[in-house]
């Protein structure tokens, strides 16, 4: 597992950061059993048809070995030292929804069209699709209650939430209310801390 910063975190140290989707599609090739993914990816770092594409290729690449995390995106330093604009938490989990759904269609429809508030794509193809039937493990990272945990309800594989046991316990709970709200089997979701 890698993470998907460009500096050390929480202060940059001047140590050397491998950005994280060209460290996995090394890895694929030094590796050939170990399952290869990040803890988590930030869904605004790079646009959701790039990131359908990137993602496929690692998994083709690999031989079907990808688990792909996905978040939000926290780290207002990193956002500013690199010029990317540090949304609204509101948006920023707006964007995470977008690139998920995104993702999800380019890696098993043969063209996806799609516009949201952030994202327009108009006949985006992802060629090679994904090896992972349906596609590759989703797990959102973020433990947002009010709209994270409902993203993982609709589109995630996995959640991986941190915190002490007890903080764990609610948002369990929390997430089985929003699959509740959605109609998802919450055994379905595989929860890691």
């Amino acid at each position: 597992w890698v993470y998907d910063h460009f500096h050390n975190v929480p202060k940059p140290t001047h140590e050397a950061v491998f950005e994280c989707w060209t460290t996995l599609a090394a890895l694929s090739q030094r590796t050939s059993r170990v399952r290869l993914g990040q803890m988590v990816g930030c869904a605004t770092y790079r646009n959701p048809g790039l990131l359908a594409k990137i993602t496929s290729n690692i998994d083709v690449m690999s031989g079907g070995r990808l688990d792909w995390g996905i978040g939000a995106g926290w780290y207002d330093h990193e956002y500013r030292g690199y010029g990317y604009e540090y949304l609204p938490a509101r948006d920023r989990i707006r964007v995470l929804r977008e690139t998920v759904e995104i993702v999800r269609s380019m890696w098993t429809q043969p063209d996806t069209s799609y516009e949201g508030r952030f994202f327009t794509l108009d006949g985006a193809q992802c060629d090679p699709k994904p090896l992972q039937r349906p596609h590759p493990p989703i797990l959102v990272g973020g433990s947002g209650e009010q709209l994270t945990l409902r993203v993982v309800a609709r589109l995630a594989d996995r959640s991986n939430f941190g915190g002490n046991p007890r903080e764990f316990a609610r948002k369990v709970e929390v997430l089985q209310r929003h699959c509740d709200e959605v109609g998802r089997n919450y055994d379905n979701i595989e929860k890691t801390w």
